[in-house]
């Protein structure tokens, strides 16, 4: 029989549920799509409800994935929070349900059509949790467009969502996050047979995946390049620094022998993305 679980283990198990650091990357991505958008920062209030949104509808979704990933969970990641029995299912979904709501309460303080965006990210998260999973590349396509919309809501919510820079950098996040969806699928192949995937990796083999996945990350590193001009030094350099640090996390990555060493090169490659923006967004603002 199971000890009971301390109030430390339960908060310790909704940190590590949370993942902080990427619902802080996308709370970044609608940041930059403020200030792209403006070219200069937008007042505090605007900056703080932005990465709000960005950061609860992102947790939301990432909570919810681990409701429904419990059973592959069981043999891809037994240690996390749900199949070590520090979270039940229902206390994971409330969970997830509070963040979505919060994050659509801070969309909703910018406009109805913030609203409605923020809704339509939240629902392809949840339908791709639900039911997309095993849908393969289409349901990659799914996460990467969402995770790609989190510039255009940041444009929309200071009312400037048809900004030609804020959809260039939505597009270079799409493809980033399509390159990891599909990484991730080869590493996580094993847990994926038990719900039929119909991942890259399991259809074409996982070195396949890893080599289409390689391919993608190149084109995000050409897709940086688009902005060059019409960025300063606060760009470019943080994204030559990015794009060096990319080239070097993707051979790794197409080296790596076993799903341990390919997660912890997928999380330096986000690590390092989401470190470019944030230098990115940190040199702009102090330009601004």
């Amino acid at each position: 029989m199971q000890p009971p679980v301390s109030f430390l283990q339960k908060a310790r198990g909704v940190l590590q549920i949370f993942r902080p650091e990427l619902p802080a990357a996308a709370g970044v991505c609608v940041l930059l799509g403020e200030v792209l958008a403006l070219g200069a920062a937008p007042p505090l209030p605007t900056l703080g409800l932005g990465f709000a949104c960005g950061f609860l509808l992102s947790g939301s979704a990432l909570i919810t994935n681990d409701y429904f990933d419990l059973e592959v969970d069981r043999i891809n990641a037994p240690q996390r929070p749900l199949p070590a029995g520090i979270l039940t299912p229902s206390e994971v979904m409330a969970l997830g349900l509070v963040a979505a709501l919060l994050g659509l309460a801070a969309a909703a303080a910018f406009s109805p059509l913030a609203l409605g965006l923020s809704l339509i990210i939240w629902l392809l998260g949840f339908l791709y949790n639900w039911r997309l999973k095993a849908a393969g590349l289409w349901g990659n396509l799914v996460v990467a467009t969402s995770v790609g919309i989190t510039f255009v809501l940041g444009g929309m919510a200071v009312g400037r969502p048809w900004s030609p820079t804020v959809w260039i950098f939505a597009l270079i996040a799409l493809v980033f996050d399509l390159a990891e969806e599909i990484a991730g699928d080869a590493m996580d192949a094993e847990g994926d047979r038990k719900r039929a995937s119909r991942s890259l990796a399991l259809v074409y083999g996982r070195a396949t995946a890893l080599r289409i996945s390689g391919a993608l990350f190149g084109l995000v590193v050409a897709l940086t390049l688009l902005p060059w001009g019409a960025l300063g030094l606060a760009y470019r350099i943080p994204i030559l620094l990015t794009d060096l640090l990319f080239a070097f996390f993707v051979i790794r990555l197409l080296r790596s022998r076993t799903p341990a060493e390919g997660r912890s090169t997928m999380r330096a490659l986000y690590l390092s993305g989401s470190l470019g923006l944030l230098a990115f967004l940190i040199g702009s603002l102090a330009a601004s």
